[in-house]
């Protein structure tokens, strides 16, 4: 988590950081979106922070209601309630306030109206797409932590041979160089050329690690694009582009715990559906259309003849139609005869028989 330099937000009460309760040090800067706790303690040991005018020199020094914290002799403001922003990072930019080698970083794109904020997680110079940045260095500690279970999800586009049956090793996880690694959703998606695409997922977020896993299975990722940090995708947000997140979102996600969904795990194969027929919409399976019109063979029914006495339907008929009626006649013949009715002459026969 590192800070954004520039804090033109107003100050407060004389600058006084008032926490609810008595915190350490380096506790009241993250929570002040100074910093996280681990650089917060770096500040204080460099003698970059005093407390009521007195340098530090430990983090282990409690900070209260009434106290005023500076950094660099600059008045910590007043903590805000949390702020979380959408960052679509170009590829390019370190994710770091200062880079040694003068590189361009993230925080010197950010428009100069944002508040100071940090970053939750990284995304080294070449990865592009969600970075999410926050005002509360207590949330980003919480989202970044494995322990959490906020999934993250990535497009990678890789040079080599890829199977389905090597990326599904992966989802009891795989140790590289000594670095074991948790469970990873990895999934083919499509080929573009030598290429291949591939969607992952997975909730522990260390350094590098889609690269590193892909590259053991023989892949070599040129293009990496995170697309989701649990519940927040990337959608339509153009490079470069920040946009926040509205405050009645963040607090619902905040409740229901912010993974989005369940961290990757070994997914068992597909059961069977023994005789139970095709899924509808499944590859290969009937449409519904037909499916609806032809039931299949039905129990045989019985249809009654003129004369009243019940016979068999004939078998291997697909519509299960009655039998035809007695009185139907013969193929060939010109037309029926005509019945006579009781009381009337009888017809003629025809010429040739008499």
């Amino acid at each position: 988590m590192i800070s954004h330099p520039k804090d033109p937000s107003g100050r407060r009460r004389g600058g006084q950081a008032l926490p609810d309760v008595v915190e350490r040090a380096a506790r009241a800067l993250a929570r002040a979106g100074v910093a996280s706790r681990r650089e917060a303690e770096r500040l204080i040991e460099a003698g970059r922070v005093a407390l009521n005018g007195q340098v530090l020199t430990s983090p282990a020094i409690n900070v209260g209601p009434g106290d005023i914290l500076t950094l660099d002799g600059i008045p910590i403001a007043d903590r805000e309630p949390p702020r979380l922003w959408r960052y679509h990072k170009p590829a390019g930019l370190i994710s770091t306030h200062k880079d040694p080698k003068g590189r361009p970083t993230v925080f010197e794109r950010l428009p100069p109206e944002l508040p100071r904020v940090i970053s939750i997680g990284r995304l080294d110079l070449n990865s592009e797409g969600l970075l999410l940045l926050t005002n509360d260095g207590d949330l980003a500690r919480q989202l970044e932590l494995p322990s959490s279970g906020v999934v993250r999800r990535y497009r990678a586009r890789a040079y080599g041979r890829a199977s389905q049956e090597k990326l599904d090793k992966l989802k009891v996880g795989i140790t590289v160089e000594g670095v074991a690694y948790g469970p990873i959703d990895a999934e083919i998606e499509r080929g573009q050329g030598s290429n291949v695409w591939i969607g992952v997922g997975l909730a522990e977020g260390k350094n590098r690690e889609v690269r590193k896993v892909l590259e053991a299975l023989g892949l070599k990722v040129n293009r990496l694009i995170r697309v989701a940090y649990g519940p927040l995708e990337l959608g339509d947000l153009q490079p470069g582009e920040v946009q926040e997140v509205p405050a009645r979102r963040l607090r619902q996600m905040l409740e229901d715990g912010f993974a989005g969904e369940p961290p990757p795990s070994p997914r068992p194969p597909p059961q069977s559906r023994g005789d139970s027929g095709p899924r509808r919409g499944a590859l290969g399976a009937k449409p519904a259309s037909r499916l609806k019109s032809s039931p299949g063979p039905k129990p045989q029914r019985r249809s009654a003849s003129p004369g009243g006495s019940p016979q068999p339907a004939k078998d291997g008929s697909k519509s299960a139609a009655p039998a035809a009626p007695k009185t139907a006649y013969k193929p060939g013949w010109a037309r029926p005869k005509r019945k006579t009715k009781p009381g009337t002459a009888k017809p003629s026969a025809p010429k040739g028989r008499r």
